[in-house]
């Protein structure tokens, strides 16, 4: 029972950045698209950073820009702050979430430290990027027509070493399994 808990978010957290459901950025976009892509001016957005952390965490963490001002289909780059004050390593996972959930259909990160290890030798500290755009698509949807503040926030999880590779075990079977299954 223990082992299923521990894969329910993974599998929740892939199915949403697929769809773009419950304010997953839904991953996938075309890096052509973000070479000629150009900003759609007449509607800024504001895109507004918040960082938590589990009970657990003993990280400190947080945003380095409380907000920044983007046009859709203009790259923006912002950064968070993740310090491990004690004197152990740390290893953490975070993930995020957009809101309002809609706009996670149109947030899209190009580069950024989510769902991915992150160790932290003890004292240290690091800047961590996320670059991303707004697609210009969000002009067209009507339920995000007067949306004018998108808000990206991480959460940070302890991981014990021998859970990471304990989940990501199971994380590469299911994505064989799934890739398998795909191919006939």
């Amino acid at each position: 029972l223990v082992g299923c808990s521990f894969l329910t978010a993974p599998l929740y957290r892939a199915f949403c950045q697929a769809t773009g459901l419950g304010g997953e950025v839904k991953r996938g976009h075309d890096m052509e698209l973000v070479e000629t892509m150009s900003p759609v001016e007449g509607r800024e957005l504001t895109i507004e950073f918040t960082a938590d952390k589990s009970s657990s965490m003993k990280w400190s963490f947080r945003p380095l820009q409380r907000s920044i001002t983007v046009f859709p289909g203009e790259t923006a780059l912002a950064f968070y702050r993740a310090c491990n004050p004690t004197d152990k390593p740390v290893i953490g996972i975070s993930s995020y979430n957009v809101v309002p959930y809609d706009a996670g259909l149109y947030f899209n990160k190009i580069q950024c430290f989510c769902f991915e290890e992150q160790r932290l030798e003890p004292g240290e500290e690091v800047d961590m990027p996320v670059f991303f755009y707004i697609d210009p698509d969000i002009m067209e949807c009507p339920q995000l027509a007067g949306v004018e503040t998108i808000m990206l926030s991480y959460t940070f999880f302890e991981a014990r070493e021998e859970e990471v590779s304990h989940m990501l075990s199971i994380l590469q079977k299911e994505r064989d399994r799934v890739f398998h299954k795909a191919r006939g």
